[in-house]
């Protein structure tokens, strides 16, 4: 793919979004108590974290998703496909690869469950952003 193929403000919408989803799935309404019971954190720890390195870099990260996303999609994708692929992305590349880490890390079934359900989620919405602006 060329890369001045890509909708690059497409890619920012779609990495601005991971932080929508993930401030909703990791907040008290859904996720947070049972993320932080399950991945050994509690409000002591999440207060002694330099959050603006935390968020800067989750959100460079979340940017090399979307703009990887976007070249996997090609310039000629669609809503529906770009739905699609970031869904079969979310399960069957980062939900598989972070499930062999937890096996071998003895991480509960729930965690990967929370983590992985939050990329998958993630990830489709990202796809139907790209797909639908491409």
């Amino acid at each position: 793919m060329n890369l001045g193929d890509i909708h690059y403000a497409a890619v920012v919408v779609a990495a601005l979004l991971a932080f929508a989803i993930g401030g909703l799935w990791y907040s008290p309404i859904l996720f947070a108590r049972a993320w932080m019971r399950e991945a050994g954190v509690d409000d002591a720890r999440l207060k002694e974290a330099n959050m603006a390195r935390v968020f800067g870099l989750s959100f460079v990260c979340s940017l090399v998703m979307a703009l990887n996303l976007a070249a996997f999609l090609g310039r000629d994708a669609t809503v529906g496909f770009g739905l699609a692929a970031g869904a079969a992305t979310g399960v069957g590349w980062v939900s598989m690869a972070l499930g062999v880490i937890y096996l071998f890390e003895r991480r509960s079934t729930r965690l990967w469950l929370i983590n992985s359900g939050y990329q998958v989620l993630t990830l489709t919405v990202m796809g139907g952003v790209i797909g639908g602006w491409q």
